[in-house]
Parts: structure tokens; C-alpha cells; sequence
């Protein structure tokens, strides 16, 4: 956290700053940051958490800290089924790891997957492999995978990231919004996945054939 940021929610504390005092509410500032976080989207800065509650954003640091680790069943209660994590570049309430089977019976139940399994598969090479080329993405599944390249773009979940010096082909990576959709903070935290993947040194030249491998992804 900058200097920056904690004067912001030192000035955003001040009297003008808002017309109600969260420590007066039942449940006090932990009670407001709560419900603040259940109705978020996305992943919330703390400096506009600091804002909104009209705290400085070292105590709203602190309050969440509070948070997750009531959760986790830390102060003496149960593990709850959700946990806040700060992700991407907030905070935010996701439903805990233990219960993803579950969560995912309901959602997907009756419903079409958002993603279809090849372009899940594409985003896990993209993710583990980055940079990397849609030649060398498609030599790694065996089927070209043009069509869902351009649908994880579109999705705002892959992006250009620069050229590969040797042919020139366009590299891809993963976006925020990619981790903000897994609930990561990094791409460190991803599961240790990639050595089962090829090394992309391996497929050095799949760009500058011109073939076309497989068919339709």
C-alpha cells in the first residue's frame, strides 16, 4: 500500500467525506465493509473501499484482514462456504475452494458452459505458457485454434502481448480480468500444472511453417 493511497482514505474520512459515521452502524466499519463487499461485482480497491466508508485505507486493510480470517473460522466460528480474497487489484467475496464441485453442480446445472472445453483447454496453455503464439498453442492441442483464440480475445480473458522476434507472429496472454475470473492475485498462484505441458522452446518454428494442424478446435 502506497503513502498515496493511505492519504487518500485519510482524506476521504474527513466530515464532508460522508453523512454517516460506519462505527455507528450496528455491526460498526467491519459490518459496512461487509456488506459494501457482498454486493461487489468485481474486485473492489481498497482505497475506494476507503472512500466509500470514509476510513483510512491502512484500518480498511485492516478490517478485511478480520474478515477472511472470520471466514476461514479463525476467531472461533465455523469455516464459512465463502471467503474474501484479495484478488486482481481488490478485494472480494468467492465462494471457498472446498466447495467448488458444488458450486459448479449449480451453476452449470441446466446451463450451457460459458466456455466450451476447447477453449478451456486453449486458455490453460495460453495461461501456463504465456507468451505464446496460436501456432505454437495449436501445436500443443493438435487442432488449430484460430476460431477460439479469437473467442477468448473477444471475452476480454487473452490479449496481444507483443511479437515473437524470430517470425514475427503475434504472442498472447492471459488479461486481469483472467485472474479476477479465477480469483488469483498472480499468476504464481496458479496450480502446478505446467510440466505436463511441452516447453515452448520445444515448438520453435511451428509459426514459420505455414501448415495448418488439425482441423477446427
Amino acid at each position: 500500500m502506497s503513502v498515496h493511497d493511505d492519504e487518500a482514505g485519510a482524506r476521504a474520512a474527513t466530515p464532508d467525506a460522508a453523512q454517516v459515521d460506519v462505527d455507528e452502524l450496528p455491526g460498526g466499519a467491519t459490518a459496512a465493509l461487509e456488506a459494501v463487499l457482498m454486493v461487489a461485482d468485481e474486485p473492489i480497491a481498497t482505497v475506494r473501499l476507503a472512500s466509500v466508508l470514509a476510513l483510512p485505507t491502512a484500518r480498511v486493510e485492516e478490517l478485511a484482514a478480520e474478515l477472511a480470517a472470520e471466514y476461514r473460522g479463525e476467531r472461533g466460528g465455523r469455516p464459512r462456504g465463502f471467503e474474501l480474497r484479495h484478488a486482481g487489484e481488490g478485494w472480494r467475496i468467492y465462494s471457498a475452494p472446498a466447495y467448488a464441485d458444488v458450486v459448479g453442480r449449480f451453476v452449470l446445472d441446466g446451463q450451457s458452459a460459458r466456455l466450451t472445453q476447447a477453449a478451456l483447454e486453449t486458455l490453460a496453455v495460453v495461461a501456463y505458457r504465456q507468451p505464446v503464439t496460436r501456432g505454437q498453442v495449436s501445436a500443443v492441442r493438435g487442432v488449430n485454434v484460430d476460431g477460439v483464440m479469437r473467442t477468448l480475445t473477444a471475452r476480454g480473458l487473452v490479449v496481444e502481448v507483443g511479437t515473437e522476434p524470430t517470425s514475427g507472429a503475434l504472442l498472447y496472454g492471459t488479461t486481469g480480468y483472467f485472474l479476477e475470473r479465477m480469483g488469483l492475485s498472480s499468476l504464481d498462484e496458479l496450480p502446478p500444472l505446467a510440466p505436463y505441458l511441452p516447453e515452448i522452446d520445444a515448438l520453435e518454428g511451428v509459426d514459420d511453417t505455414g501448415a495448418t494442424i488439425g482441423g477446427p478446435a
